[in-house]
């Protein structure tokens, strides 16, 4: 799937996904291929993206949304922290 990481100000991360793991309003959730269409709130929290080959990437966001719609996500967030 692809997936984007979004803030006002700039592109974060775009790229393909195996899956994701986000820090949602009522708890962490994960978002997989061929997910059901879905729209969420986001908290603060750590987004964990997992790609081919056991690569994987962590950022910390600021509250926000996600959408997940035809194998493609798009996260809306108000602030961004790349760590590792």
């Amino acid at each position: 799937m692809i997936l984007e990481i979004l803030t006002p100000d700039k592109s974060v991360f775009e790229g393909e996904a195996t899956s994701v793991t986000l820090p949602g309003t009522m708890g962490f959730f994960e978002i997989l291929n061929n997910h059901a269409p879905i729209i969420s709130t986001l908290e603060d929290g750590k987004v964990t993206i997992r790609g081919g080959a056991a690569k994987e990437e962590h950022f910390y966001i600021h509250g926000g949304v996600v959408e997940a719609s035809n194998n493609k996500v798009i996260i809306l967030a108000e602030g961004v922290t790349a760590h590792k």
